[in-house]
């Protein structure tokens, strides 16, 4: 039976339905493993003083992990260096923040090939393999170098910078090149693949194939939009549970008379929460009549804290935190509650329901999960206001959305304005539309369209072509697809197919 084997750079436990939120890359991989048979693989998360490759597999809500220890040189070469000081500013556009260093390059490369030597083993004749994100962008050439022939995909859950931005990382040509040892290349949006087919096109001297594929470097393959979603259905069904229903009624009795504006973002440079707090300040200066009916919750959980960009955001969103309330608090009431804690996703439930508007203006964001999650977690008969950046991924599929610029405080003022004097009538028809998309677009139908994409992405590999590098048309279902384009109401390319039935043989 064909095994679906995932990979990434951490691998967390799920927790339930309910338990702790351990981010939308974890509980989606989590959705996938569930359906289908197979592991999860990658780091631990802890530190061990040698690397040893030795593996710990344990159960847990019925996805299988398989996870490994890294050095601690690993820990900040690799991960502290090359991913979130060198990719992760330069793939959101962030190139002031971006660090380049010989030592993190040569930490990438080195924990890259021992996943690939811990994995090789695990993998079975028929297996596919999924990899996930910009930590493990070699990883399909490692395998390929211990002879692995299966089907290799790989899915970058953030943005691909625009071409000119891409040059300017040294090694970039080695990097793409590496891609090209995949089957299937995943991006989140449409444009995310136009711009590495720009780059393809323009540095690797590369040609667009007939059927959506790209051959460059010798080697042939497929590229496609497959934007990430959630399950819609069962986060609104959180919304019932105990813990929503407590965190609810607290929050409504803490707003009795006033609006609440929430947002929920990791702590990151990349998610506009400078520009978020200002557009807010702009909105208090302007309407000083509607000052007191509102109050503005952030909730940012600590990440990466070892990165020296990391601590210099928090010290300045306590500085603009208290700036405000100190210019607009009252003896009874502050404007600004700004929390660096996490929070279960049922309580995260909870407090999105008792929203009045959810603030999600990232300055770049591959997807943006929080959005849909506020989506899901609506009252049908008296939804809030997603508010949202165009510069999210999200901002494609979830049109219905206030779209503004995050960069302007103006353009977050007046969407505020808007969405707080919005009557009922048109709160429900832009969130009907909007939750249609998402149970529509959600994680089993990516999960389904990828994993069936890498299934028919190659033939089987011959000794002429060992990789089996000659691609096969994707999978299009014609009930779907009548004429073999998007979905209604998708701004996705046909690339993104939803593959109905099974694909693999079910665990």
């Amino acid at each position: 039976m064909t095994r679906l084997i995932v990979v990434s750079n951490r691998v967390t436990a799920p927790t339930g339905a309910g338990g702790e939120s351990v981010g939308g890359l974890a509980m989606a991989l989590a959705a996938a493993l569930r359906e289908y048979s197979g592991l999860w693989f990658g780091w631990s998360g802890r530190t061990t003083p040698e690397f040893t490759g030795q593996l710990t597999v344990q159960r847990a809500e019925g996805v299988t992990l398989a996870t490994v220890d890294l050095e601690e040189a690993d820990l900040q070469e690799y991960y502290n260096g090359y991913a979130n000081k060198t990719l992760w500013p330069l793939f959101h556009y962030r190139q002031d923040l971006t660090a380049y260093d010989r030592s993190f390059g040569e930490g990438y490369g080195r924990v890259n090939r021992r996943f690939a030597e811990t994995l090789a083993p695990l993998i079975e004749a028929d297996d596919l393999v999924w990899i996930h994100d910009y930590h493990l962008i070699p990883l399909a050439r490692e395998l390929r170098a211990l002879g692995v022939k299966n089907r290799i995909g790989f899915f970058l859950h953030i943005p691909w910078p625009a071409h000119q931005l891409m040059v300017t990382l040294p090694g970039h040509k080695d990097l793409v090149q590496a891609l090209f040892d995949y089957d299937l290349i995943g991006f989140q949006t449409q444009e995310h693949v136009q711009a590495f087919e720009e780059y393809v096109l323009s540095e690797a001297g590369g040609t667009r194939l007939e059927d959506g594929g790209m051959r460059a470097y010798g080697r042939t393959a497929r590229i496609g939009a497959f934007p990430i979603g959630v399950d819609a259905e069962d986060f609104a069904q959180l919304t019932r549970s105990e813990a929503a229903r407590r965190t609810f009624d607290v929050m409504k009795a803490h707003t009795a008379f006033r609006k609440l504006i929430v947002g929920v973002d990791r702590l990151d440079y990349s998610k506009g929460l400078e520009e978020r707090f200002a557009g807010f300040e702009r909105f208090m200066a302007d309407n000083p009549d509607l000052r007191r009916e509102v109050l503005m919750l952030q909730i940012a959980p600590l990440s990466r804290d070892q990165v020296e960009a990391y601590q210099e955001i928090r010290a300045r969103l306590d500085a603009l935190s208290g700036r405000i309330n100190g210019e607009y608090a009252d003896i009874d009431w502050t404007p600004v509650r700004y929390v660096n804690k996490t929070y279960r996703r049922d309580q995260l439930a909870g407090l999105y329901r008792a929203a009045q508007v959810g603030l999600v203006t990232p300055k770049r964001d591959g997807m943006n999960l929080v959005a849909k999650e506020f989506v899901a977690a609506q009252d049908p008969e008296d939804p809030g206001v997603l508010i949202l950046s165009r510069f999210a991924g999200a901002a494609d599929q979830l049109r219905q959305a206030l779209i503004v610029n995050p960069n302007s405080p103006e353009d977050i003022a007046e969407a505020l304005k808007r969405a707080l004097s919005m009557d009922r009538d048109e709160r429900i028809a832009r969130w009907k539309v909007l939750y249609d998309n998402i149970v529509t677009e959600d994680v089993t139908a990516w999960r389904d369209a990828f994993v069936a994409a890498l299934s028919g992405a190659r033939e089987t590999p011959t000794p002429e072509d060992p990789y089996g590098e000659q691609a096969r048309p994707l999978p299009v279902d014609a009930r779907l697809f009548p004429n073999g384009g998007a979905p209604a109401g998708s701004s996705t390319s046909p690339a993104f197919v939803h593959a109905q039935g099974a694909v693999l043989g079910r665990g």
